[in-house]
């Protein structure tokens, strides 16, 4: 995957097939769709360009749950990574990045991390550590630079998509130059299922 500063933006598909992935978007009223370049600037983006990893910043109308967002995408809800902030002590954070269609699983997590209890943080909490909006966080241009848990599934995958520091923006990339970039732990910590609450 070549690494690239074009920014582009989709929005839900015409009636009469897919759109490709982050080329197109629909001229109010009219059924015509065209390539567009935009400009994205958030603190994810920036972290994702200052990282050097090869990467591609695909935008779309905000999606109204997880299967939405990947088909927006033009991708498999597997390689839709969700960053959730667990709470593992007194001002002690992580984040962990849970595929599409999986959940962590607490009993596994704690085992990782070898601690006896984790918590969620409301998204108030979440946001104050983060920097970034419920449905918006992400490790890359986080406020503080928590320690990172990628959960092994997402390695067989070619891309994947994660946040972009704002709703409807993502960052597609490889797993392995994902983890490379965030610093993250490979680790078994999740099971199929629908995603807890960050």
């Amino acid at each position: 995957m070549p690494h690239t500063r074009e920014r582009s933006i989709a929005t839900r598909p015409p009636p009469t097939g897919p759109v490709a992935l982050g080329t197109c978007l629909r001229t109010p009223g009219r059924h015509l769709w065209h390539p567009v370049v935009v400009t994205v600037d958030t603190p994810a983006v920036r972290a994702a360009e200052a990282a050097g990893i090869p990467h591609r910043v695909v935008v779309t109308e905000i999606a109204r749950n997880p299967e939405e967002s990947a088909a927006l995408q033009a991708i498999d809800l597997r390689a839709l990574i969700r960053s959730i902030v667990v709470r593992r002590g007194e001002d002690d954070y992580v984040f962990v990045l849970v595929p599409g269609g999986r959940r962590f699983d607490w009993a596994r997590l704690r085992a990782h991390l070898g601690v006896s209890r984790l918590s969620l943080p409301d998204k108030d909490e979440a946001q104050a550590v983060t920097g970034y909006e419920r449905g918006a966080i992400t490790p890359f241009g986080s406020v503080r630079a928590l320690p990172v848990i990628a959960d092994v599934s997402m390695m067989g995958l070619e891309s994947v998509a994660i946040g972009g520091g704002r709703r409807g923006v993502n960052l597609h990339l490889a797993p392995a130059d994902l983890v490379a970039a965030t610093g993250a732990t490979v680790a078994d910590v999740t099971v199929p299922g629908e995603p807890a609450e960050s």
